[in-house]
């Protein structure tokens, strides 16, 4: 076994632990968002709203990190993740329970969803990614596709179980069992495992490093990063492909449907999108620690464009339909994926919770606008079709941006020789 293998598997024996926990963390922020799809049409009946009013809530939930993402990696920067991830578990749990209190007033909907928007800032992907950044290296690309595989954990569990839940005991007894049997878990995993350096455990796992501080640790400073075009483009590519996956996790049931898929059977394709997800998060991340990252994240860029031709008109039929949806989801799988390393790789660990937390707000101006661009084209065109044929030109863009993004700077260097100055200052 080569010294890279071993140190591959040498980190992955010391945090394991880590990574389960911010997989069952990650997967918890997912929750509300990828169960509304199989709730539009029993809200509709209820409460005769529009798609567009039903997805405003998501909307604005998601919308509410654009702002308040930077702050949050500011706290991380200060604090750590342990001291707002414990809090943040419980008030998530909480909101998603609360959105079973619906009542029919679309400005109560929206409070409702403000709330957890809220709450779900303090559990956002920034904390998860900061932490498992922090603690790997050589690994660090597996282990961030491992976390990842949350959100696709939750496309695969969510929209069969709410089916069932919706169909069996109502939508609202079904926010309600979600909430539970997705926030303990998290919760008793965070209590146990997840530190960062900025905890007396945490760091005392990462032991063969070099002894520096947080201050020390190596990276773009936020002045370098407003000026990083690689930045620039790695934000921009993100807010592009990200537009297309928050819109097609809460219109795909509804846009197979259209396309003449039973209710039953487009709620047990999209779980087996979140199968080809997770074969993409991994396979990606297999990839990423051995290719150039850009490039990778290029071809599956194509991939969604080559998925969306297959929907179109002429060329659709039970088979593409397939092989598309699940190719959309395999792509979709690696978004988040190529951000948060890309953002590690090109920006470091120094200053890593504030710009990260600045593409966390691309991520949430994404997933605020997703759900209503796809509602808005449903509603204006009385289809999906156009969307579809918008989807193909904007993903090319998306590989474009991110082909070709350079070399990857050596931050291993800047550490070891923090490491070397903090040495020579104690002595």
């Amino acid at each position: 076994m080569s010294s890279i293998s071993n140190e591959r598997a040498a980190e992955w024996r010391a945090h394991w632990p880590l990574v389960l926990t911010a997989f069952v963390g990650l997967s918890l922020t997912s929750v509300a968002i990828n169960s509304t799809g199989l709730v539009i049409a029993p809200l509709e009946k209820e409460f005769g709203w529009t798609r567009t009013q039903v997805t405003a809530g998501i909307s604005l939930a998601v919308t509410l990190a654009i702002p308040l993402s930077p702050f949050v990696g500011a706290l991380i920067d200060r604090w750590g993740v342990r001291k707002l991830a414990l809090p943040g578990t419980v008030l998530a749990s909480l909101g998603i329970a609360g959105i079973a209190l619906a009542d029919g007033s679309s400005a109560q909907w929206l409070v409702l969803w403000a709330y957890y928007g809220l709450a779900s800032l303090l559990i956002k992907a920034t904390i998860w990614t900061a932490a498992v950044t922090g603690a790997f290296q050589v690994a660090r690309s597996l282990a961030i596709s491992v976390i990842l595989c949350g959100t696709a954990f939750a496309a695969i569990t969510v929209p069969p179980l709410m089916q069932w839940l919706t169909d069996n005991i109502g939508w609202r007894e079904g926010y309600l069992a979600i909430a539970v049997l997705w926030g303990v878990p998290a919760l008793v995993l965070s209590y146990f495992f997840l530190f960062d350096v900025h905890d007396a455990k945490g760091r005392a796992q990462i032991k063969d490093r070099p002894a520096v501080s947080v201050a020390d640790l190596p990276g773009l400073s936020v002045a370098e990063a407003v000026r990083s075009f690689t930045l620039w483009r790695i934000g921009l590519a993100t807010l592009i492909m990200l537009i297309l996956s928050s819109c097609l996790v809460v219109h795909k049931v509804p846009m197979l449907t259209e396309f003449g898929v039973s209710r039953a059977n487009a709620a047990l394709l999209v779980s087996l999108t979140g199968l080809a997800g997770v074969v993409g998060k991994l396979v990606t991340g297999w990839m990423m620690e051995r290719w150039d990252a850009g490039l990778v994240g290029s071809a599956t860029n194509v991939l969604a464009a080559l998925a969306m031709v297959l929907l179109l008109e002429p060329l659709r039929s039970p088979v593409t339909i397939v092989l598309a949806v699940m190719a959309v989801g395999y792509a979709g799988g690696t978004k988040l994926q190529l951000c948060v390393y890309l953002t590690g790789i090109y920006a470091g660990m120094r200053n890593y919770g504030k710009i990260f937390g600045v593409m966390a707000s691309v991520v949430g101006a994404a997933g605020g606008l997703g759900p209503v661009v796809g509602g808005a084209f449903y509603d204006g065109f009385g289809s999906y079709d156009a969307l579809i044929m918008a989807a193909i030109p904007a993903s090319l863009i998306s590989a474009l941006l991110i082909l070709r993004l350079g070399e990857y700077p050596e931050w291993s260097k800047q550490l070891e020789a923090s490491g070397k100055r903090r040495a020579v200052a104690v002595a």
